[in-house]
């Protein structure tokens, strides 16, 4: 009987489900618009991560051919047609081939220099904008998304307390869900901006050694001109692998007698 009593009292005590879907329902509209606000971020850094990364990787796969191919032509004009049209590197000479159409009018030759080395100067910033768009996007998440997160635990801690107060105890059912919610809002907030600052470090490193090489390829096509194509980098390429030497045909003891007799 007693068994009996314990069943049917458990039967009737009201069966309260925790996770994270009633958690949210239990936030309502606030707890859905924080969550949805953090999906957005993490989508857009993930999607910034990689279209940079594809668009750094492409740069810098360009640059081989700049070194092995460009420098090898009678010419600069020779060797923009050996560059991609829309490449960074094909952008540069570009614009040094049409500072040097602009030199001839100068009548001072340091402003002519100072003119080139501006004309080239601005390409590059050019081209560092473009590589660092959407960073700011990363950087902005980062430092933004753990707020974002720690807003929904602010809200749901609050809901906690208000359930404790309306209840007058802290009961495990009415306490649970609001501080469910509270820290999953916590952690999705830190899931969202952890990726986004590597995200941002990563690619703001890539993009300075990218810079690095615009602004050693700029010196080296100033010169270039600035000589009249005297002055070139030096282009060393690959020494040509021989083939190695036949081995002497070995013939076994009993042959070498026969031929002998």
């Amino acid at each position: 009987m007693t068994f009996e009593l314990l069943a049917a009292a458990a039967d009737a005590a009201p069966q309260n489900s925790f996770g994270f879907m009633e958690a949210m329902e239990q936030g309502g509209i606030i707890a859905w618009s924080i969550l949805t606000v953090l999906v957005i971020m993490s989508v857009g850094s993930f999607y910034i991560l990689f279209t940079k990364l594809l668009e750094q990787r492409k740069v810098m796969s360009q640059y081989a051919n700049v070194r092995n191919n460009f420098w090898k032509a009678n010419s600069l004009r020779e060797g923009a047609t050996k560059l991609d049209k829309n490449s960074a590197w094909r952008q540069l000479v570009d614009d040094a081939l049409v500072a040097e159409d602009q030199h001839a009018k100068m009548t001072d030759q340091l402003e002519a220099h100072d003119w080139m080395h501006g004309s080239l100067a601005r390409s590059e910033d050019a081209i560092n904008s473009k590589l660092a768009s959407g960073l700011p996007f990363l950087a902005t998440v980062g430092a933004t998304a753990p707020f974002v997160g720690l807003l929904g635990t602010v809200i749901g801690i609050y809901r906690a307390l208000i359930n404790i107060g309306i209840a007058g105890s802290a009961s495990i059912d009415k306490v649970a869900g609001p501080v469910g919610e509270a820290l999953i809002m916590t952690a999705i907030g830190l899931l969202v901006a952890v990726p986004a600052v590597f995200a941002y470090n990563w690619l703001q490193g890539r993009n300075k050694k990218i810079a690095e090489m615009l602004n050693g390829f700029s010196t080296d096509l100033l010169a270039n001109i600035s000589s009249n194509g005297a002055v070139k980098p030096v282009v060393t390429t690959a020494p040509a692998r021989t083939a190695p030497a036949a081995k002497p045909a070995t013939t076994a003891p009993g042959a070498s007698a026969a031929i002998k007799k």
